[in-house]
């Protein structure tokens, strides 16, 4: 025993005083690997963090499902407007709406808007000189009347709330003025609308058709821009357009935004044809198309179609910015041993008479590469920790910067930094190590 201890503190000893003896190197091999730890801190800490973080901002692309009628089979529409009669097609049932938050991740759908759209004819009141009035023009112009939520209260099961509406699901809209009250006979109208028919805010519209003897009388309460084809419409409350087309309770389109994640191969599988414990992982992963699924059955009669372009925008983009970040935790892996690399190669050799001298009093190879690794794992740990802590700091500042919101600190960043860095330093240093281990005694105290 007594004999076990003197060895264990002599290599102790023998470890300290590499230090102490060498702090300029060691110093400059540490710097090194603290830098290159550093960044792969920062690139791991926000490729954790990242996927989270772009589906929040995706969702700013707007909704990536689209809810509609399953017996609605042959839909006519021009620009992304309903064309089809106001009676013709099927429509689906609003009380059906909250179940949509009962699903497994009912978490991850941040919001939903049902709609209901209408070819109608509009009108504003144009100032007569003659008759010192406003009347109504001759010529009427072509519109689309787009009913939908702008901040609806949905009541839930649970007997919580859920505010969503076209707020949630288009963000990208602008409003000059205010959006329109749900419960108020109110409307936004779309920017090329109120250009052509010289609509202001707080003016009335007057809407006609296709109800027969029914107009309905609006006050404009903003100017929207949409970028798309709704520029040219008015939208108006939900249950205003519903009472007005005689189909209250009814919509015909859903359109869901949820927080997903990238779809690979097994994602895109028919789920009909997977076995028990296929369909088990693939529901409980946040697919856009499982997601879909989940919507489906909690709403009978739907047909839930996943909008592409977005669903396939979101995975491209996130698997890019995913692969830049890995090969930058792989350039600063390989720098890191490179550096490492550098750095015992010329610590062995400013060492050889020392190596000569341990092994000419009795030190095996296997001693003298223990040694040395011991000494290259030290500062491997040492790096590692500075590193992860500057890493820590930068991945912050990064979060702040890009995402607005920085990544928390993880524990499991922490030990693949430790055991990333004890690993480049090993197999950075692995030649030099193995160069001195094995050293020849005699020439080397010869002088040779």
């Amino acid at each position: 025993m007594p004999y076990k201890r003197d060895h264990r503190s002599m290599f102790l000893r023998l470890v300290a005083d590499s230090f102490t003896r060498r702090p300029r190197r060691k110093v400059l091999t540490a710097a090194a690997l603290s830098l290159g730890m550093a960044v792969v801190t920062a690139a791991l800490s926000v490729s954790l963090d990242v996927g989270d973080r772009l589906a929040s901002e995706f969702r700013s692309l707007g909704a990536n499902l689209l809810v509609t009628p399953q017996a609605d089979s042959l839909p006519l529409e021009i620009g992304g407007v309903d064309y089809r009669p106001v009676n013709a097609g099927a429509y689906l049932p609003e009380a059906d709406l909250p179940k949509i938050k009962t699903v497994f991740w009912h978490n991850n759908i941040i919001a939903f808007s049902p709609s209901l759209e209408v070819q109608v004819n509009s009108w504003t009141p144009q100032f007569s000189p003659a008759s010192a009035a406003f009347v109504k023009p001759a010529a009427k112009g072509d519109a689309v009347l787009i009913g939908a939520w702008s901040n609806h209260e949905v009541r839930l099961s649970d007997g919580g709330s859920f505010v969503t509406g076209l707020k949630q699901t288009s963000p990208w809209w602008s409003v000059d003025g205010a959006w329109f009250n749900d419960a108020k006979a109110e409307c936004i109208v779309g920017k090329n609308f109120a250009k052509k028919n010289a609509v202001l805010i707080d003016s009335p519209v007057y809407l006609e058709g296709p109800i027969s003897g029914q107009g309905l009388a609006l006050t404009v309460t903003g100017i929207y821009s949409s970028g798309g084809a709704e520029d040219d419409g008015v939208v108006a409350p939900l249950s205003i357009v519903q009472k007005y087309l005689q189909k209250p309770g009814q919509y015909r389109r859903l359109e869901v935004s949820a927080l997903t994640k990238p779809e690979d191969d097994f994602a895109r599988r028919d789920p009909k044809t997977m076995k028990q414990d296929e369909f088990e992982r693939w529901s409980c992963s946040p697919y856009v198309s499982s997601i879909a699924y989940s919507i489906k059955q909690v709403l009978p009669g739907t047909d839930v179609r996943v909008i592409r372009r977005v669903a396939e925008g979101e995975g491209t983009i996130l698997t890019r910015v995913r692969a830049l970040l890995w090969m930058v935790t792989f350039a600063s892996l390989l720098a890191a041993a490179l550096a490492v690399g550098a750095s015992a190669a010329a610590s062995v050799i400013e060492r050889r008479t020392e190596i000569g001298l341990m092994k000419a009093l009795g030190a095996g190879a296997a001693a003298v590469g223990f040694l040395l690794a011991a000494e290259q794992l030290v500062l491997a740990f040492v790096g590692g920790g500075i590193g992860y802590s500057l890493g820590t700091l930068l991945a912050r500042l990064v979060g702040q910067k890009i995402f607005g919101v920085a990544p928390a600190p993880s524990v499991l960043v922490l030990v693949a930094v430790l055991a990333l860095a004890a690993g480049v330093t090993l197999l950075g240093s692995a030649i030099p190590l193995r160069r001195a281990s094995r050293y020849e005694p005699a020439p080397i105290l010869r002088g040779e």
